[in-house]
């Protein structure tokens, strides 16, 4: 059994609160206190249909999921939340962005069947970026009083870390809209406040001095003995020993660049190049590996990939250096480690998510994949591109020309001040963490019990999933948009089964008012306005259940019998493909119906007990 002080409580709540209720969250934590491995572990273990965005190409490869601008076809150039234009063309607002969305039939179905965006690396997020999302999904899921179209929203990232970018010209516009260009000043988030949930163990470091040197530059609290300290690390004059497996920590990429070509070229023995291998669609500036990465036997090199194999030789961040090359055979070793290992390529995948109707779950399809050994140089890589990254060794570069975030991101590399060397004095105009970020986190920062915050969610999660199951608007709207697909089908007689599906639609806009009074019901139930009392809910929802289900069986009926009539004609293949998705669609609302059936039995002890006292046990929250 596992002991309590060796458990991650925050991990384990924060995992709670995204499965089993409908919350925000905002998952934030100290550099090395484990953010990507929760990120994994919720698109590996959720029970929700989710997807995972992220700000940038190369962010999005590394957390498996893709661009925000990729998936939502977010315009370039910053999205003001106006009804007007008031600043030409050079800006987008609400009705211009929405008017010149372009969205596929299976996109918008993909986007109405999610139940959890998980959106990573929140700290580069521009607060208008979030807000043109939000009034994407509001309108594509047609929930236009709903944050987010009523979508959970998982952030993760950490605000002292790297900040968003936005360019001067850009600032001009969105200042009339925006305090900050963090996330947090969003509208969005503003109407609908995240539960901040901070990992709090870390796992990079263990020296406690380290730690708290780290805590207050992160909190911009270092004190004058702490500055001294640090700049004892000062060395200008230091010279990389032969072997020892040091990397320069710098703020511009071209000084980098500068310090890795130098240091190659001042090898001795045969330049050699692999050449990356880009198939499908992948974007050259999401490459996690160079194109053309050229080497030489004594090159310092570092892992950009975690190792796959049983016995896990490399992490991500790793530092080697070539020992042989033979033809495209690259051999490396590790300090202190007298073996060699031979390098094999790795295979990235640029994906997009579809949604597959018939196992009702989102799916990953690989649109491109990049192939090349996952290593850079690494005398040298810019403090933004070893973000993620853990040093035994890291000499630091930069002196003033910090911007805010990057001296914290720098020295969190390390695992511990040992492997420090400054080449400039840190000065205290260097520790620049923003003032309105340091506001945020404090509001932000939670007081209450988180049990018992999480019970109470739970509750109305558990019965936000009853009426979900009960609610026909999905069913309604899809089927409105079936009906005028049929203007572009070249089908045989089109006009006879559009009058098939014609006939269907008023009977699903019947059931459809008749589950608003019910879903009224409910809300009634649990507002304890029955003098009846509670015990009748799940003989109300049993009812419900039974009158509901033998419309959709019939439907279903009626769908198999067209099935069978247009299988015998030509050219119908991908028309009888949707009759087949909406049967789907029916006998999941009734399994969903099926569901909330016995979910109203456990929520019945919470109506007798009163609300936030019992929860379902289990009870994870998202549809069938």
């Amino acid at each position: 059994m596992e002991r309590e002080e060796e458990k991650n409580i925050m991990f384990e709540m924060a995992a709670r609160f995204v499965n089993q209720t409908n919350r925000h969250v905002f998952l934030t934590g100290k550099a090395g206190t484990g953010k990507t491995t929760f990120l994994k572990y919720i698109q590996k273990n959720s029970p929700k249909k989710n997807v995972v965005v992220a700000p940038t190409g190369v962010a999005a490869i590394h957390a498996g999921g893709m661009t925000m601008h990729s998936f939502f076809q977010l315009p370039l150039g910053p999205y003001l939340p106006s009804q007007r234009n008031l600043w030409g063309e050079a800006t987008h607002n609400h009705d211009g962005l929405l008017k010149n969305l372009k969205l596929s039939r299976e996109k918008k179905q993909l986007i109405r069947e999610l139940e959890l965006l998980i959106i990573d690396e929140i700290s580069m997020v521009r607060a208008d970026m979030l807000d043109a999302t939000d009034a994407i999904l509001r309108h594509i899921r047609r929930q236009p009083l709903l944050a987010f179209g009523g979508l959970q929203v998982l952030y993760i990232g950490d605000l002292f870390q790297l900040p968003p970018v936005v360019q001067p010209a850009e600032w001009e516009f969105m200042q009339h809209h925006y305090s900050s260009p963090f996330f947090f000043d969003s509208y969005a988030v503003r109407q609908n406040f995240p539960l901040l949930i901070e990992l709090r163990k870390i796992y990079r470091q263990s020296d406690q001095t380290f730690i708290g040197l780290l805590n207050s530059i992160r909190d911009k609290q270092i004190s004058f003995n702490d500055l001294e300290s640090l700049n004892s690390y000062y060395r200008p004059d230091f010279q990389m020993p032969e072997g020892e497996p040091y990397i320069t920590l710098t703020t511009h990429n071209n000084r980098a660049k500068q310090i890795n070509q130098a240091r190659l070229l001042g090898l001795t023995g045969k330049l050699h190049e692999f050449d990356g291998e880009i198939k499908g669609d992948f974007g050259e500036k999401s490459l996690p590996a160079d194109l053309k990465l050229q080497l030489k036997p004594g090159a310092q090199i570092m892992f950009i990939k975690n190792d796959k194999g049983e016995f896990r030789r490399y992490y991500n961040g790793k530092i080697a250096r070539i020992s042989k090359i033979e033809g495209e055979k690259i051999l490396v070793r590790f300090p202190d480690e007298e073996k060699d290992i031979e390098l094999e390529r790795e295979n990235w995948e640029n994906i997009r998510y579809h949604y597959n109707a018939e196992k009702n779950k989102i799916e990953e399809e690989a649109i491109g994949s990049f192939k090349q050994y996952p290593i850079r140089l690494a005398w040298a890589i810019t403090i933004h591109k070893s973000q993620g990254l853990t040093f035994d060794k890291a000499i630091v570069d930069a002196g003033y020309s910090f911007a805010p975030g990057q001296l914290y991101v720098a020295l969190s590399r390390l695992r511990s001040l040992n492997g420090l060397v400054l080449l400039s004095r840190i000065h205290s105009q260097a520790i620049q963490t923003d003032d309105r970020v340091l506001e945020f986190m404090s509001n932000a920062a939670q007081e209450n019990d988180l049990m018992k915050q999480f019970l109470e969610e739970q509750v109305d999660s558990s019965w936000q999933s009853l009426k979900e199951a009960f609610s026909w608007q999905g069913l309604a709207n899809y089927f409105e948009e079936f009906i005028r697909s049929y203007e572009n089908r070249l089908i045989p007689n089109p006009v006879k089964s559009k009058k098939w599906a014609e006939s269907l639609h008023p009977k699903i806009l019947e059931q459809h008012e008749i589950s608003l009074k019910f879903l009224k019901q409910l809300d009634d139930f649990r507002n304890n306005r029955f003098a009846s009392g509670t015990h009748q809910l799940a003989e109300r929802v049993k009812a419900a259940c039974l009158h509901f289900g033998k419309c959709l069986q019939q439907w279903s009926d009626s769908v198999d019998e067209h099935i069978r009539e247009m299988k015998t004609k030509k050219r119908t293949k991908a028309y009888t493909t949707e009759l087949e998705e909406i049967k789907g669609l029916f006998n999941r609302k009734k399994a969903a119906m099926e569901g909330g059936r016995d979910l109203a039995v456990a929520l019945s002890s919470t109506l007798e007990d009163g609300p936030g006292i019992h929860s379902p046990a289990g009870q994870a929250n998202h549809r069938n």
